[in-house]
């Protein structure tokens, strides 16, 4: 079986050796970023001696996939997954990837293989084809089904995964060989997108002076609002949200994209989903060098750093504007601070959702990527 067979390459300490050489930068869903074929793991590799023709013929027959977990808990968003669909059966496998010590890194299993269905949106209850694997795309999996996952991740009823990179090479080839049913589902998925972009169009000019403001501030404001720690908020929360920070929207617009959002129909709505709905997200290319920055600063992986680590660590040197001699690297470092801190709910530590906010906000003003990228790389040496 496929899944005795993957665990068995992990054990093996020659496979092993192979996976532990995984680039530092491996989650970087850009066509600049080294693809997926290229990277050296043992994986479900099809030159592995079996008895059986008929596992071979499913070991070549899948498409490999990165992998995050959409979360505010900084743990649990750092998390490097690397995942594979089997055609042959349509079913899915996740890993993690561990690090223990400064150079070594294995992989576990994280979902164990087998045919999975969505849980949520459009498409709930039909299972996973090929065509929904795409960079941006969300796999939804009842949490209570993996008994083994961490604790924090089984507080919340769906885990959810975002691909942020898949084997293009792979996917162009099992697209001419796979057959999938067309239905009505696609245009209905299409209608929404649209129902969202219009929003996010009309509060795009409201947001590009001030969306670092917004952005955190709004992400502290609905943390008080949801007073039993379940990330969820009802209607009346959220039209109230938009009201105090000036995003108000048409009844119309609202109710179509709350209809879309409360596809379970319990008036409850992550208010991360709504965020990212409503207001839009930076792209998977942007967000892993957010990560990248926090798992830096949060080198004891608790999902939070002080804020004396922050200051310690931040490097306004290169700024424009010390560069410039408009402002000197302390000015530069107090001013960052202080904007971090308004977003905290505690004075004395940043969580991975607050750090997030901040360059969410910061995203929204920059167009090139490269700029973008450039903001984090200069302060945070990464």
């Amino acid at each position: 079986m496929i899944d005795h067979l993957s665990r068995a390459v992990i054990s093996d300490p020659e496979q092993n050796s192979a996976i532990e050489q995984k680039e530092s930068d491996n989650i970087l869903p850009d066509s600049k970023i080294t693809p997926l074929r290229f990277r050296k793991r043992t994986l479900h590799e099809t030159k592995i001696r079996t008895n059986s023709t008929l596992t071979e013929n499913v070991l070549s027959h899948k498409l490999q996939f990165d992998g995050r977990i959409i979360s505010r808990n900084g743990r649990n968003a750092c998390r490097e997954l690397i995942g594979f669909f089997f055609t042959h059966d349509q079913s899915l496998t996740i890993y993690e990837y561990r690090q223990f010590g400064k150079n070594r890194t294995i992989v576990l299993p994280f979902i164990k293989k087998q045919i999975y269905s969505h849980q949520c949106g459009r498409r709930k209850g039909k299972q996973y084809q090929l065509g929904d694997f795409y960079v941006g795309a969300t796999l939804t999996f009842l949490s209570s089904d993996h008994l083994s996952l961490p604790e924090s991740i089984k507080e919340s009823t769906l885990l959810k995964l975002r691909i942020t990179n898949i084997d293009q090479i792979a996917m162009d080839s099992l697209k001419t060989t796979s057959v999938e049913q067309k239905d009505d589902i696609i245009s209905q998925e299409t209608n929404d997108r649209l129902v969202f972009k219009a929003i996010q169009d009309l509060l795009k000019e409201k947001l590009h002076k001030r969306g670092v403001r917004i952005l955190t501030g709004l992400g502290k404001y609905f943390q008080q609002l949801d007073k039993e720690g379940n990330g969820l908020l009802d209607k009346a929360d959220f039209k109230q949200a938009l009201k105090v920070f000036h995003l108000e929207v048409s009844e119309k617009d609202f109710e179509s994209a709350w209809l879309i959002m409360n596809d379970n129909g319990n008036g409850k709505v992550d208010y991360g989903e709504f965020k990212r709905n409503i207001i839009g997200e930076m792209n998977e290319y942007r967000k892993s060098f957010v990560r990248k920055a926090f798992m830096k600063l949060d080198f004891n992986k608790t999902g939070s750093v002080p804020i004396i680590n922050i200051r310690k660590c931040y490097c306004a040197k290169k700024h424009s504007q010390v560069i410039s001699g408009h402002s000197t690297e302390e000015e530069i470092k107090s001013w960052f601070l202080e904007t971090l801190k308004v977003a905290c709910s505690k004075s004395d530590e940043v969580s991975y959702g607050e750090f997030e906010d901040y360059y969410e906000g910061l995203s929204i003003g920059i167009v090139d990527d490269e700029d973008f990228v450039n903001i984090l790389r200069t302060p945070w040496g990464i």
